[in-house]
């Protein structure tokens, strides 16, 4: 089997339990826990995401965020290309961008130094399966070379697997947030 078929695979698999996690009310729980998490780089530029699909929703935090630092939201340059980020707010006016996930319609670039970087899977170990586009590890890498930047792994625990298909581009999360408790590396 290709390293891309079981990609495929534990992505299929790992949806199914991100689904059946949601709407059990595991989110408030996640949230205060990320909340808590961010307590600790208060201040600094963050970038977190408009939830997808059946994405932990991380839009409170985020907003709460807002109250004290900038917090920007990733936009799609191009197939192959880092992320940017623009600013968001509560309240911002949105329209859909790429793959239907909601940007802000207007709003300045950010370069985050905190990242709340949602996923597909994650093991025990730091790494991280999204959707397959490298969006992620392409920015963090990007983002790595020119200051430290921390990127938070928002998940259910139902997303937790015991290893994933790794590539030598695949970027590593600092923390993994979930309602069951908080990973560090």
């Amino acid at each position: 089997m290709t390293l891309e078929a079981i990609k495929a695979e534990a992505r299929r698999a790992a949806f199914a339990r991100r689904k059946a996690a949601q709407g059990r009310g595991l989110e408030r729980a996640a949230q205060a826990r990320l909340g808590e998490v961010l307590a600790d780089h208060a201040g600094r530029p963050l970038a977190g995401y408009m939830p997808i699909r059946t994405e932990i929703d991380p839009l409170p935090v985020m907003a709460e965020a807002a109250r004290k630092a900038p917090v920007a939201v990733p936009v799609i340059v191009a197939a192959g290309q880092p992320l940017s980020f623009r600013r968001w707010h509560p309240g911002a006016k949105m329209v859909s961008g790429p793959f239907g996930a909601m940007i802000p319609e207007a709003g300045d670039e950010l370069v985050p130094e905190v990242l709340i970087v949602p996923l597909v899977a994650f093991d025990r170990a730091g790494n991280r399966l999204g959707y397959g586009g490298g969006f992620y590890d392409r920015t963090l890498a990007k983002l790595r070379a020119a200051r430290p930047t921390v990127a938070i792994g928002f998940a259910y625990g139902a997303q937790e697997a015991e290893a994933l298909p790794l590539e030598p581009t695949d970027e590593p999360l600092d923390a993994i947030v979930t309602e069951a408790g908080v990973l560090t590396f």
